[in-house]
């Protein structure tokens, strides 16, 4: 009988131990959509980091899983808090300045936000930027609705590795 409670506890630490690691450390993601082609295509499975921005700040191009509503969106951040936001000609510029974007977009359309980011909200934008809804449509996004960032594909295998 102690050998099975032994047998049945070790099954037991193993099954909290996982979902643990699935509600605050990492869990898959799907894509859902074409917002982010050419980085990240419909479909594509993911590992969400729930944890890394505990330790450091969300940082401009990261890609974000954000809750809205009752959907996830993956998004890239492009304006951070306390800046302005503009996209002239298809350049990026942060607060009147232009900014490289060292990954690749499909053209941006001509637009300027407004107003200064406010604190603990973000400006996200799809790479696919002619499919998206994104930061330009719905609003500036909350910090608290960021679950974490993405980049690593798992599946399908011949799209595995670190998109950025």
């Amino acid at each position: 009988m102690k050998e099975k409670l032994k047998e049945i506890f070790g099954y037991i630490i193993v099954i909290v131990l996982v979902l643990v690691i699935k509600q605050f450390i990492i869990t898959p993601i799907r894509v859902n959509g074409s917002s982010m082609n050419d980085t990240l295509i419909n479909k594509d499975i993911m590992i969400l980091d729930k944890i890394s921005y505990q330790f450091s700040p969300i940082e401009r191009f990261d890609i974000v899983v954000i809750k809205f509503e009752n959907e996830y969106l993956i998004k890239r951040v492009i304006g951070l808090p306390g800046e302005t936001v503009e996209y002239k000609d298809n350049n990026l510029y942060i607060n009147g300045e232009l900014i490289e974007e060292n990954f690749n977009h499909k053209v941006t359309d001509n637009y300027s936000l407004n107003e200064v980011i406010p604190d603990g909200y973000y400006f996200v934008v799809g790479d696919n930027r002619g499919d998206s809804l994104d930061s330009r449509v719905l609003g500036l996004m909350k910090e608290e609705d960021i679950l974490g960032k993405t980049s690593l594909v798992l599946f399908p295998f011949n799209r595995f590795g670190v998109k950025e």
